[in-house]
């Protein structure tokens, strides 16, 4: 019999859900149109619902992990909304103060066909959509990212934080000159 998931350490996680990168799916924006639908109808106080992450760019190979944010408003209560997502088949993987991470499609089998990753924030911290918008409209950042990621892929394939953290100056850069040249979008 398999161990259950909150039975393995990290290692072992990482091991069953490594990093694994493909071309663009455009069954990807069904999928998260889909999720995007019954939260709305779910939590309808959420400020905005929207696709971040690899995914969410048409133009480049992603990990096959739908990422959403979920925005709520300021006086929410966070945890009432964690109540409601691991109510419907989310995992709470990490929360503080303002920021929850869930996860749906990880099974003690590995991956599921559909895979979510998402990200529940209060209004305003989203500096994701910047990032998203930036390298959709300039697609030489894109192809920049999509060729760092096909890079770290096999070296990180094991280590999903190594993997992060060895994107994260290059995400900070563009971000930053997302936030400079859209000004306060979101």
């Amino acid at each position: 019999m398999a161990k259950k998931l909150s039975e393995m350490n990290l290692e072992e996680l990482w091991r069953l859900f490594p990093i694994v990168l493909t071309e663009h799916r455009d069954c990807w924006k069904n999928w998260y149109a889909e999720e995007k639908s019954f939260w709305e109808k779910t939590v309808p106080q959420a400020v905005r619902v929207s696709h971040i992450g690899s995914t969410a760019v048409r133009s480049i190979w992603a990990k096959p992990i739908i990422d959403i944010l979920m925005e709520m408003p300021r006086e929410c209560d966070l945890s009432a909304v964690k109540n409601i997502l691991t109510g419907n088949g989310y995992i709470c993987m990490s929360q503080n103060a303002d920021r929850l991470s869930f996860n749906k499609g990880y099974t003690e089998n590995g991956f599921a066909e559909k895979v979510f990753h998402l990200h529940l924030r209060y209004d305003g911290d989203n500096d994701e959509l910047y990032f998203r918008d930036y390298i959709i409209e300039y697609p030489e950042i894109a192809h920049e990212y999509e060729k760092m990621k096909l890079t770290l892929w096999k070296k990180f394939e094991h280590d999903r934080d190594g993997y992060t953290a060895a994107k994260e100056e290059f995400v900070r850069k563009y971000t930053n000159e997302a936030k400079l040249k859209y000004g306060k979008r979101y």
